[in-house]
């Protein structure tokens, strides 16, 4: 979508962060934007900070009905929706091996579930003005390189990409792009995770370090500015790129991680009736990547 002027972009998680970054840069291309968030005080500083038509949602993206009713509150104030950006997500530095059940179900709900409600809403109404769009999915460096201290984030980070590639390769006959955003480290508040938590899911080996956010905090600050990750957000819509990724500081790991993944494979034939298969499934796939990568 080269054209983004006078465009309306949905945006999940836009009071801060990231959200934010896109939400300056987009209503300075000359876009009406929407900006969603669970945190009211968020988005009453948001709005005071941002300068063009912009409309505030207060919601939980895990809330399905509630995003049905955002849904109709941004066609009831713009009319039409043509991008959508599945932004907000949260952190839980803990391994997957001392995570409870409450822990993944908090985190799945937010950084996975929550992305396919905002396809589930929106999409259906990108097809049906057929003007064509975008949909940008944050999912982060994380879908790439695995670390062990954020086991759940890592896990909902690689489904996230997962589901973006799937969903590009659907959506490339309707004129709609998709985009997974892979951020490294940003100025943003997901520090403050811990604040949202559902009291429902406080129960089991709950505690929150308190230092650890101080420190994370501080980590942060040494991390790029979210108006820089915005303006490649813009560029990569522009220029229909199935991968966005704003830092060039995991180029080197990913070229390695990749290597590595090549080496791997057996070093064997394959067996021609599988291959008669593979040769079909392989040749839809690229039928539907021609589609996707044709978008405008």
């Amino acid at each position: 979508m080269k054209d983004v002027n006078g465009k309306v972009a949905f945006i999940t998680g836009g009071a801060s962060g990231v959200g934010l970054g896109m939400a300056k840069v987009f209503i300075r291309a000359g876009m009406k934007v929407v900006i969603a968030d669970i945190r009211q005080k968020f988005l009453d500083l948001a709005r005071q900070e941002l300068k063009g038509d912009v409309h505030t949602i207060q919601i939980d993206i895990t809330d399905r009905k509630a995003m049905q009713r955002a849904a109709k509150e941004t066609l009831q104030v713009y009319g039409k929706v043509h991008i959508l950006c599945n932004n907000a997500g949260i952190n839980l530095f803990k391994p997957i091996d001392e995570s409870t059940y409450e822990d993944w179900d908090w985190v799945v709900n937010i950084n996975l579930n929550a992305v396919f409600n905002g396809i589930h809403t929106f999409v259906p109404l990108i097809k049906a003005h057929g003007e064509g769009g975008h949909i940008v999915n944050t999912a982060s460096m994380a879908a790439f390189c695995a670390g062990a201290t954020a086991g759940i984030y890592t896990a909902t980070k690689f489904a996230v990409r997962g589901l973006s590639e799937s969903l590009r390769l659907s959506l490339g006959a309707f004129n709609i792009g998709v985009s997974v955003l892979c951020p490294g480290l940003v100025q943003s508040r997901i520090y403050l995770s811990e604040e949202i938590r559902p009291e429902d899911l406080t129960k089991t080996n709950y505690t929150v370090d308190f230092a650890g956010v101080k420190r994370l905090e501080e980590v942060h600050k040494m991390g790029m500015d979210p108006v820089e990750v915005g303006e490649k957000v813009l560029r990569g819509i522009q220029q229909n790129q199935l991968y966005i990724f704003s830092h060039p500081d995991h180029k080197e790991e990913v070229r390695q991680l990749c290597a590595e993944i090549v080496a791997a494979f057996p070093d064997e034939e394959p067996e021609p009736k599988r291959m008669a298969f593979e040769d079909m499934r392989q040749e839809r796939v690229a039928e539907a990547r021609k589609k996707a990568d044709a978008v405008k």
